[in-house]
């Protein structure tokens, strides 16, 4: 049946060292293993977490437990296509331009994102290898960067980003609490804090298929395709004691946010929380 991205960092600190080893081996077997486990799902809940966002050129984006680069990829993608349609735009707006006048207003386009960025920051050092080395492969250079960094102290100043995102990472974090403070200290007064994560299932007849699904099955995937069952069963378990929706919302509300909300994805398998700093 479905659904899961692999864990990340972990909650529980008697278990973080070897755990984190564990990771740090298996980091190849990642995008594989979510596929896996999630039938591709995960692919979906990311693009509708972009839809949300909504970034526009210019959009200076944190992406947090990111190491992989899948949401800074489609961040990039985004912006993108966003920015072109806006060039496009604008030359139909100018009928009376010749083509060499065209020509050049498209030669002069050095930024094809607008001014947009993405900072990826990742506390797994191997994560973050594979990340660049997939955004080699696939041609990603400009409007990149790629930082060591912890969720509960972040390297970076106050007031410095537009949009903080998190996917499938914040319940990993040992002190949740602190992750979303700094969060909130490093959004710009108006940024917006966009968290996508397992949540609770508020159907019944899903909620046992999925349970089935978690502890008989998803172990078995990590021993079959990675060699190791323990932090497969970990990531079961870490999915089950994060916080449900409104607890969770009412953490983000703690940590100073705003007009905080969330939508529930299948079925409340996942769910995505918004909130702005005002």
């Amino acid at each position: 049946m479905m659904f899961y991205p692999m864990c990340r960092r972990f909650q529980f600190s008697f278990q973080l060292p070897g755990v984190y080893q564990v990771f740090e081996s298996v980091a190849r077997k990642y995008d594989v293993m979510n596929d896996m486990m999630s039938l591709g799902i995960h692919r979906v809940w990311k693009d509708l977490l972009l839809l949300k966002m909504h970034p526009f050129p210019g959009t200076q984006l944190l992406d947090v437990a990111g190491g992989t680069g899948d949401i800074a990829f489609r961040f990039l993608n985004y912006v993108q296509a966003q920015h072109q349609r806006k060039q496009k735009r604008q030359l139909r707006a100018q009928q009376n331009l010749s083509w060499e006048e065209i020509a050049k207003k498209y030669q002069n386009q050095e930024d094809s994102l607008g001014g947009s960025r993405v900072m990826v920051c990742d506390i797994n050092k191997e994560m973050l290898k594979m990340g660049k080395q997939k955004a080699c492969a696939r041609g990603y250079k400009a409007g990149l960067a790629w930082v060591l960094g912890d969720a509960e102290e972040l390297p970076f100043d106050d007031d410095k980003f537009d949009v903080y995102t998190i996917a499938f990472g914040i319940r990993n974090v040992t002190h949740i609490d602190r992750a979303l403070q700094e969060a909130h200290r490093v959004l710009k007064p108006g940024g917006r804090f966009l968290c996508l994560e397992f949540s609770q299932v508020n159907n019944p007849l899903v909620s046992r298929l999925y349970d089935v699904y978690s502890f008989q099955v998803i172990p078995v995937l990590g021993e079959v395709i990675a060699g190791d069952w323990k932090s497969y069963q970990y990531l079961v378990e870490s999915i089950r004691q994060f916080p449900p929706q409104e607890e969770f919302k009412e953490m983000i509300e703690d940590a100073g946010f705003q007009k905080v909300t969330y939508e529930n994805l299948t079925s409340g398998i996942v769910a995505i929380h918004s909130g702005f700093k005002l």
